[in-house]
């Protein structure tokens, strides 16, 4: 008996062991969101572009930064040579070995790099808003992709109940076919009843399948990840905004595209006035210092050291500079010209989303009374079918209106929730 029992709890735990291998795994909308920003490439690329944009401003900063270079040359030359080719002077050339430094310091160029500095300030402040923009659109795109798929998984409920149904009613006509009770016309509309829900589970069944895999998708998942999803959308939605206006405005402190736009243009404007600065002098010091212990007998001191400072001064240069500076003033204006776009662009959307939440919202309490409706109107076809008081057609209009009301209905639950999630997005929430 005892060995009987341990078989018996064996089986139990063996069975429970592979349904929980077998059992796919719970999400969330929640954990949906936090898994595509850890492993969506498209936030990781963000991310890095965002800190290579830091360091390009430590690159053109490093030009208001000393410059400090070690030297260790040895020579051997021919004695009384002289380099006579490919130079104006004539330098003269002693067998040496010999080590220093050289220190060269901007002064001033007044203006160039400090405008340089600011504008690859604001483009790295670009890339950070962009990595923001970035991390929304995905979340975006998985808050859809998660609705998407609960509206197919409901539509997959209602075909498998439709064909549940469907094949309930077809036995019950044929047993009143073979009973003599009912014509075959009768059997031939419910087995067409019958086949169109079947047809209805196939393409509901596809179509899960595919909103599946475009989560999967967002998710950065490089295998087939088959989820249970778990539905938290609340049976009282929330109520759509009445305005369209304060939601602008929040639009306009709060979208992070909209500020890496508005970092572009400030930057654009530094780099056209840091090459307006072309035109402008440059000043610089230099200085070196080192030894030679080994050298000629023309060298007679062991060690050297000099200063300066070069001022430069362009006089022409083909109009290089002056093109440079008009091209970079017109890029600025472009991209000012691409913030008002952008601004326009906001206003349109968060308008046409507003409008279309207030929609869905009514959507969603009409066809919650259609699905009322169609049920009663179904349960009372059925009854008079039962009884004899109606035909096949009657009962077969009321299981389709059924059908596309519970459809209309879970589709509307969901794509108001979409719009939600679009209507965050488009005000940077």
């Amino acid at each position: 008996m005892k060995a009987k029992l341990t078989l018996i709890t064996v089986a139990i735990f063996t069975s429970m062991s592979a349904f929980a291998q077998t059992a796919p795994p719970t999400l969330t909308l929640a954990q949906a969101e936090k898994i595509a920003v850890q492993k969506n490439p498209h936030v990781q690329i963000a991310r890095l572009v965002a800190l290579a944009e830091g360091q390009v401003k430590r690159e053109v900063r490093s030009a208001n930064l000393p410059t400090l270079t070690g030297n260790f040359t040895a020579v051997d030359a021919h004695e009384g040579g002289r380099i006579t080719a490919g130079a104006l002077n004539n330098p003269v050339i002693y067998q040496r070995a010999a080590g220093g430094v050289t220190l060269s310091q901007l002064l001033t160029d007044f203006g160039r790099t400090h405008n340089l500095v600011s504008s690859a300030d604001f483009q790295a402040r670009a890339a950070v808003s962009n990595e923001a923009a970035s991390r929304e659109d995905i979340l975006l795109a998985v808050d859809i992709a998660f609705y998407h798929a609960l509206a197919s998984q409901a539509v997959l409920r209602v075909a498998q109940q439709t064909v549940t149904t469907r094949q309930a009613t077809a036995d019950q006509v044929a047993a009143l076919t073979n009973a003599k009770l009912r014509s075959s016309l009768d059997l031939s509309f419910a087995n067409v009843d019958l086949q169109q829900a079947k047809l209805l589970l196939l393409n509901a069944t596809n179509d899960n399948q595919e909103s599946q895999a475009a989560l999967n998708a967002l998710l950065g998942e490089e295998t087939p990840t088959t989820y249970t999803l778990v539905d938290e959308t609340p049976a009282a939605p929330t109520p759509a905004p009445e305005e369209a206006v304060p939601l602008i405005q929040l639009a306009f402190q709060s979208r992070p595209d909209l500020a890496s736009l508005n970092y572009q243009a400030s930057a654009a404007e530094k780099f056209s006035q840091a090459e307006r600065d072309l035109q402008r002098p440059t000043i610089s010091a230099l200085g070196a210092a080192g030894g030679a212990p080994v050298r000629a007998n023309q060298i007679t001191t062991s060690w050297y050291g000099a200063a300066g400072v070069n001022v430069s001064i362009p006089i022409f240069d083909g109009f290089l500079f002056s093109a440079r500076a008009n091209e970079a003033k017109l890029r600025a204006q472009a991209t000012d010209e691409s913030v008002q776009q952008l601004r326009q662009t906001i206003s349109r959307d968060v308008t046409d989303t507003v409008l279309e939440a207030q929609s869905g919202f009514q959507r969603i309490d009409v066809t919650r009374q259609l699905r009322d409706q169609a049920n009663s109107a179904f349960d009372l076809a059925q009854t008079r079918y039962k009884l004899g008081l109606s035909s096949i057609v009657e009962l077969s209009h009321a299981q389709l209106a059924q059908t596309q009301a519970q459809i209309e209905y879970a589709s509307a639950r969901y794509t108001y929730q979409q719009t939600l999630a679009a209507l965050r997005f488009q005000t940077g929430q």
